[in-house]
């Protein structure tokens, strides 16, 4: 049995039934959840105001558990990185707490890279993914090796359309792995809160953004000499976009990942399974990996 610590970083929790429903699953699966004090607080469209929230994060730090969970994502981390307790935290990671999260929560997790080097992980959040009516068996699986120790790497096949367009075979040894949503790491570009990671993999995500918005992102991180200093970059889901028949005329993602591949040496490849989806799998934000392609067939190996 694991001590889970379930917290509220970002934005307040409105789905309360898939709130229950995380809460209960968990506790199915035989851990020990612990909810923080401030969880289901409201405070505009945050979890608590900024020192509520800040003071939740403290706490998790404080708790002892296993792994301090988000709720959920949304919006809110940003405006309060610079009161981050970033020693508490590297501390509890020291000790063993392991924090989970993504989408919002990438901004928790690229400041910590920056300012303590300390390893996080990208993964589920409460609500979203323990509180969807049917759990994923990836998700539940990857997150279970995570608490037992036995997490040591991910593979996933490369979409035929993709594979072999910028190496039928590659071999990274003792990379960064590094990034989160797409949003969150443009939004700190610039800032002493974004990692500055040469030599690394680059793996980003996002949800409800058009293509053309996520192209005009991904050209900041180019332009920005960001997609250029890395070993290669790993797309995983972006998806809940809708494009216009008659405007958009063949202007779709698919265009926008084959843009990017012109625009850099860099290597790309898509279908990494995390995002937000329900079949997501974890992955160990800071720490040195080695990444495998041989054709279709891509791993990221960490044990």
């Amino acid at each position: 049995m694991s001590h889970i610590y379930v917290y509220s970083p970002s934005s307040a929790v409105r789905d309360k039934a898939a709130f229950r429903r995380g809460v209960a699953r968990l506790r199915t699966l035989g851990h020990e959840v612990e909810l923080d004090e401030a969880v289901l607080k409201s405070h505009m469209r945050f979890a608590g105001d900024d020192e509520t929230r800040l003071a939740a994060i403290g706490r998790a730090a404080a708790s002892g558990a296993d792994v301090a969970l988000i709720s959920r994502g949304g919006y809110g981390l940003t405006r309060i990185l610079a009161g981050l307790p970033f020693k508490q935290i590297t501390r509890a990671i020291e000790r063993g707490t392991h924090f989970v999260g993504m989408s919002d929560f990438t901004a928790l997790q690229m400041s910590l890279l920056a300012k303590t080097g300390g390893i996080t992980w990208a993964g589920p959040a409460l609500g979203e993914d323990f509180g969807a009516e049917a759990p994923d068996d990836i998700m539940e699986a990857c997150f279970d090796d995570l608490l037992v120790g036995h997490g040591e790497g991910a593979g996933w096949t490369l979409p035929a359309a993709d594979a072999a367009k910028d190496a039928s075979e590659l071999r990274v040894r003792g990379a960064t792995l590094w990034g989160g949503n797409l949003n969150v790491v443009c939004a700190l570009v610039g800032t002493p809160y974004l990692p500055a990671v040469k030599g690394g993999i680059l793996f980003l995500e996002d949800t409800n953004e058009h293509p053309y918005r996520i192209e005009r992102q991904l050209t900041q991180l180019v332009h920005a000499g960001i997609v250029g200093q890395q070993k290669a970059v790993l797309l995983g889901s972006f998806n809940r976009f809708k494009l216009v028949p008659g405007y958009d005329r063949g202007f779709n993602l698919k265009r926008v990942v084959e843009w990017l591949r012109t625009q850099t040496r860099t290597p790309v490849f898509s279908g990494l399974p995390f995002g937000h989806v329900q079949t997501k799998v974890l992955l160990p934000v800071g720490r040195k990996v080695d990444l495998m392609v041989e054709g279709r067939d891509a791993l990221i190996y960490w044990g």
